[in-house]
């Protein structure tokens, strides 16, 4: 009986110990994500956007446990709260959406692997994305994604792809994902390589029939010229839109929009000047078409910024779309790692003529970045 006693004595420590050791590897996780957004556009003088102002703040606090099993790798899962106001507005209510995520991070000697799964926020996606891809104003109410996303990140390499679920099946409400991929490659120590794309699948609901299907390719060449110039930033991005687009239902087969875009950015005492350059035709070619309920295709269909239709008074043909933006981003010793403050005028201009212009403000905090110094 002793010996029987001494031997489960034996099993239950044992069983202590492995599990004392196992919970060192378990710690407590948390989170918090806030931005505030002023966008003031007096575009009394385009066709694409209403002269309004967009002002408002939303945070993202989220909580969960994070597993570290081995050195290099990190498991977690975290649940949150999206909290949106805008400010001015009459809203019912100001919790947009839970979050609801998993993210594994795994560091393979040169390679860093990031899985995400879930809803988590769409700040987390690296890629270089024009704004052909996602306006302004997307950017900031559609704040997370519902779906999946794997990061791959080398020394001179980064990659992504990820799959957005936007709609589910209903009786007014289309089934609708996206998928989106990024990447970036250095050429030579001034040059890099890189795309990004997307294929938006919009569907049919109960009442609305027909499908469309959106896809939009960006290949482009980036050199900085930071270094040689001596400035702060010196950057260049030659790229091609292109687009394949097909209503599948009320159409007469695939369109094919096309344009190539200039990126020019160039910063120094964090005061700096952009200039985007698009020449080529409406990117956005059924945005005025109707599915069979009468309803326009409009934003539903297109993400990116309105301007990118070139012409709003129904012309076809190759047009001109500049977008001209002056800021300044104050680091306030180093913080930029954890907070972005960014004050600028946009002035837009389509077909040669001056649309309009907006004054935004946007401040941005990340708590994991200041605790990561």
């Amino acid at each position: 009986m002793k010996r029987l006693l001494a031997i489960i004595y034996l099993l239950v420590a044992a069983t202590s110990l492995h599990a004392a050791d196992s919970l060192k590897t378990v710690s407590f996780a948390y989170d918090v994500d806030f931005k505030m957004n002023f966008d003031n556009r007096e575009l009394y003088k385009s066709g694409y956007s209403r002269s309004m102002t967009i002002f408002g703040a939303r945070v993202t606090p989220s909580v969960g446990l994070a597993i570290r099993p081995q050195a290099g790798e990190e498991h977690k899962v975290m649940i949150g709260a999206d909290i949106m106001k805008d400010f001015g507005g009459v809203q019912t209510r100001i919790l947009e959406e839970l979050t609801l995520y998993y993210r594994m991070q795994k560091d393979l000697g040169d390679t860093d692997l990031t899985l995400y799964a879930g809803i988590f926020p769409r700040s987390r996606t690296t890629g270089d994305y024009s704004p052909a891809f996602f306006s302004d104003s997307l950017l900031f109410y559609d704040n997370n994604l519902e779906g999946v996303m794997l990061q791959i990140r080398r020394p001179k390499a980064s990659f992504e792809v990820a799959c957005d679920w936007m709609g589910q099946y209903g009786p007014d409400r289309r089934e609708k994902f996206m998928v989106f991929s990024a990447g970036e490659g250095e050429i030579l120590p001034f040059m890099s390589l890189g795309y990004a794309g997307y294929l938006y699948h919009f569907a049919n609901s109960y009442t609305q029939k027909g499908v469309v299907d959106n896809i939009l390719l960006n290949p482009y060449l980036k050199f900085d010229f930071s270094d040689a110039i001596g400035l702060q930033r010196v950057d260049v991005r030659l790229g091609w839109l292109q687009g394949l687009q097909n209503d599948r239902v009320h159409g007469d087969g695939y369109v094919f929009p096309s344009g190539g875009e200039v990126d020019l950015d160039v910063q120094n005492w964090n005061v700096g000047v952009r200039n985007r350059l698009f020449c080529g035709t409406d990117m956005m070619p059924l945005y005025n078409d109707k599915d069979n309920t009468g309803v326009k295709y409009g934003s539903e269909l297109y993400m990116g910024d309105p301007f990118y239709r070139v012409y709003d008074d129904g012309k076809d043909g190759l047009g001109i779309y500049d977008r001209l933006e002056v800021y300044y981003e104050p680091d306030f010793k180093g913080s930029s790692k954890y907070i972005n403050i960014r004050i600028g005028a946009i002035f837009h201009f389509n077909a040669m003529k001056y649309c309009g212009t907006q004054q935004m403000v946007t401040i941005r905090f990340n708590l994991q970045s200041l605790l990561a110094r």
